[in-house]
């Protein structure tokens, strides 16, 4: 089962992890602050190493349990619906692409539109295109957010996975910085091991530096 780095409230980490982006504002993670932890305001929390659970998503019972409130039936389609048509109407135009597969939303951010290459820091322009999804995103609560971070196969393995786990967290520290509830997250740094093109061309190179999110339902 593949492991997850959950958003946990529960454990305040020093303020040292955080850096301030001299562009944006921002917090940000430190380099040295790794793949586990997510700046929020003008701290950090930690994130939970943990298995994925068996019978289900430890988010959405946590969620449900604290009152947020899950959807069913026709409601999921329709929910889902409304939120896709906000999403591309506030990506129109920046580079992201919307799919949708069944009642989950994909979110692709090519890597050469959000980071400098070999670099884990979001760059400036793209700021405020991570804003407007989180807008999106803040507005339909009742759903989870997988942040997922991927590479080519080009370079080492395990260089390729760090860098993978540290973009995918800027990714989200910037969402979660915009207010939305943290136990909504999951995190995972793929490095080269989810291509969606041929590793063999330019192209398709480009296409699997990337960092994808996902959007799927509470279902209650």
């Amino acid at each position: 089962m593949k492991s997850k780095i959950l958003v946990a409230l529960a454990a305040t980490l020093a303020l040292t992890a955080c850096t301030t982006n001299a562009y944006t504002g921002q917090q940000q993670l430190s380099n040295t602050a790794g793949g586990a932890m997510i700046g929020v305001g003008g701290g950090a929390i930690a994130g939970a190493l943990v298995g994925a659970a068996v019978g289900g998503d430890p988010r959405v019972g946590a969620l449900i349990g604290a009152g947020v409130g899950g959807l069913t039936g026709g409601a999921i389609g329709s929910y889902m619906d409304q939120q896709e048509a906000e999403l591309r109407a506030q990506l129109q135009g920046t580079g992201v692409s919307v799919t949708r597969v069944g009642q989950n939303i994909i979110l692709n951010m090519p890597s050469n539109i959000t980071f400098a290459t070999d670099q884990s820091t979001v760059q400036p322009a793209f700021n405020s295109t991570l804003v407007s999804v989180a807008l999106v995103l803040k507005k339909f609560d009742k759903s989870i957010v997988d942040v997922y971070g991927n590479t080519d196969s080009q370079g080492d393995d395990a260089y390729n996975l760090a860098l993978s786990q540290r973009r995918a967290v800027s990714v989200a520290t910037i969402l979660a910085n915009q207010g939305i509830d943290q136990r909504r997250f999951y995190i995972e740094g793929k490095g080269e091991t989810s291509p969606i093109a041929s590793n063999t061309t330019e192209a398709g190179r480009a296409q699997n530096r990337r960092v994808e999110i996902q959007i799927a339902p509470i279902n209650g």
